[in-house]
């Protein structure tokens, strides 16, 4: 397989891509590509419809075993957990495919399905989410991994852009389905029911991938680096006390999130491309956009169905249409950015990307005024959304342009860390002063009723998101590496 080019090639937006061959003139869904697309399609589907439905079933789980002040902190849990699947998956990649880490992980993540749905109460309901997010990890690295081994450069765009279009039918359907099963059925069949998913996108995935994609990439090191395997337990470990001491909201919770951070910035700084956090320009600024956009982004659809419900009285079935129209428009962002004829452009899609992105967040909160119809916040996210195809999707790209093969299951891991990193960071941050602000408090375990949640707990949650998604704006300008740099 011909090495991806450095980042000196990436300096060029306009660099043509070699004519195809013919047995890959058909695309991503011509005879070579068709199986192992519609495989990780498949794959993708099950994520999906999980992330989408949890979304929306959310507010009836944290109400039912009394967690409404943990209502973040069951998302973030997600993310803290996935730091280490990740990790692992790209290690494990390395050393002996991606074939292994898609089995794995979703044994695991179905597992953390199960148990959240049968959870008694909310600590056990975060351990479930837990393993859904270690699950998960080990999944997307793999799948991203996957399209680095066996799709030529001129086809990436296009395969992420397949990834990405799995979510439009979850999108879709998710949000209200899972509003239906929560108010007919109970909370708990939408974690349950997802598991009956699994074993037809498994036997349609394997095949194709052991075929396509056995074995580790080329020039990868067949060994797992064990410090970068101790960076990433320091790193989970420190999110986690972050959280722990977020969500007490006592004083002596100082000591749980210095603790963290002492773990967790060191771990961060060295699990990233040099620079990442400063932005330097190239790969560094790719990894930190992918995080900053995530972070705004899912804080801000978050609470947009615990918002409708408890501020503008809707049913959960009906909160959720608000997440559903935003898939239909991701996807299309998502396609766009896959076009041939814009790949010269891409850069400029970014960082228009990242506006809209900001748009949409910073608009979403004006349903909180009475005279905004209850259906705005699915128009402004759908505008985010498709500055999330565009973005989000682009990152996936370049950081494959960017990295050789021996390089690329790091950095296809940091870009994957980076993301939960920075979701975690956000969900602690917001999660806590939701708490403070009426969201519900957990000390002494004494939880608010969701009825009980003021207008002022949602604003600083949107204020925070807003800033990340202004700050992302900045970085989307240094994502050209500097002239003459190495990969």
């Amino acid at each position: 397989m011909k090495p991806a080019p450095g980042s000196d090639a990436g300096t060029q937006e306009a660099v043509p891509a070699q004519a195809a061959p013919p047995q890959e003139r058909g695309g991503v869904l011509g005879p070579r590509h068709r199986a192992l697309t519609l495989g990780s399609v498949s794959v993708i589907l099950l994520i999906a419809f999980e992330a989408m439905a949890v979304g929306t079933a959310m507010p009836a789980a944290a109400e039912q075993l009394d967690g409404i002040g943990l209502y973040a902190f069951a998302f973030s849990a997600f993310f803290t957990t996935s730091l280490l699947g990740m990790t692992v998956s790209g290690q494990w990649c390395d050393r002996s495919g991606p074939a292994a880490p898609v089995i794995g992980g979703i044994a695991v993540f179905c597992g953390g399905l199960l148990l959240s749905g049968a959870a008694p109460n909310m600590l056990v309901f975060i351990l479930g989410r837990a393993g859904q997010g270690a699950g998960a990890g080990l999944i997307i690295v793999a799948l991203y991994v996957t399209v680095r081994i066996a799709y030529p450069e001129e086809l990436r765009p296009a395969a992420l852009a397949a990834f990405s279009a799995a979510w439009v039918v979850p999108s879709m359907l998710g949000p209200v389905l899972a509003g239906l099963v929560a108010e007919h059925l109970g909370w708990r069949w939408v974690f349950l029911g997802i598991t009956g998913l699994v074993v037809l996108p498994l036997l349609v995935m394997l095949p194709a991938l052991r075929r396509a994609a056995s074995g580790p990439p080329e020039g990868g090191p067949g060994r797992f680096d064990r410090r970068r395997l101790r960076l990433a337990v320091a790193l989970a470990a420190g999110a986690g006390l972050v959280q722990y001491g977020g969500q007490d909201l006592s004083w002596l919770s100082v000591v749980p999130v210095a603790v963290g951070a002492v773990l967790l910035a060191p771990a961060a700084v060295r699990l990233m491309p040099p620079g990442t956090f400063r932005a330097a320009r190239g790969l560094p600024s790719v990894v930190l956009l992918r995080g900053l956009a995530s972070a705004a982004f899912l804080s801000t659809q978050m609470f947009v169905p615990l918002m409708l419900v408890t501020q503008r009285g809707l049913g959960y079935s009906q909160a959720g249409l608000a997440l559903a129209a935003g898939g239909v428009s991701w996807a299309l962002g998502s396609w766009t950015q896959s076009r041939s004829r814009l790949e010269p452009h891409r850069l400029r899609l970014v960082r228009g990307g990242t506006v809209l992105v900001a748009v949409g967040v910073a608009a979403t909160p004006l349903v909180l005024l009475s005279a905004v119809p209850v259906w705005f916040p699915a128009l402004s996210l759908s505008v985010g959304c498709f500055g999330m195809g565009l973005v989000i999707t682009s990152m996936g790209v370049l950081v494959l342009r960017y990295s050789s093969p021996e390089a690329s299951g790091g950095n296809i891991s940091a870009l994957q860390i980076c993301d939960a990193l920075l979701n975690v960071v956000m969900l602690t941050l917001v999660g806590s002063a939701f708490a403070v602000l009426g969201g519900g408090s957990v000390a002494g375990h004494a939880v608010t009723s969701g009825s009980d949640v003021g207008p002022g707990a949602f604003l600083v949650v949107y204020a925070a998101a807003t800033a990340v998604a202004l700050l992302a704006v900045l970085v989307a300008g240094r994502l050209r590496p500097p002239t003459g740099s190495g990969g």
